[in-house]
């Protein structure tokens, strides 16, 4: 709105303001909606995120873009940021993390990670071979 308009509400009611907000952009009065713009995860619902899950992969092995194949328990963690999921692993309880061959796409919404992480452990995760 610019300065000086008014509008007129469902009810008929005019005012200097829409949605809670001023001619010049300062709030009106501040809004009572119970966790309003607070979000699960620390990094924020769009931020880096990550899943992780220690697995056993069968006789193959598990392809690595850095190493090759990596055999062994491992953890395998899939990570989401900037709009992209990676699925890594290491060995377990080491330092260093090899991203898993073929695994950096696009995730559209974040919200989907549990699901990535979920199919990513039930291709990998072969502790009977």
């Amino acid at each position: 709105m610019f300065s000086g308009e008014r509008f007129v509400n469902v009810a008929g009611e005019s005012g200097p303001s829409a949605a809670g907000m001023t001619a010049d952009g300062t709030a009106e009065t501040p809004a009572a909606v119970p966790g309003a713009g607070m979000v699960a995860d620390s990094g924020g619902a769009a931020g880096p995120q990550a899943r992780t899950t220690d697995i056993v992969p069968g006789p193959g092995g598990v392809m690595t873009d850095e190493v090759g194949v990596v055999t062994g328990d491992l953890t395998l963690r899939t990570e989401y940021a900037d709009g992209k999921v990676t699925v890594r692993v290491q060995y377990k309880d080491a330092d260093e993390w090899y991203a898993v061959t073929g695994t950096s796409v696009t995730l559209a919404d974040p919200a989907g990670l549990d699901a990535v992480h979920g199919v990513a452990v039930g291709l990998l995760n072969r502790p009977e071979g």
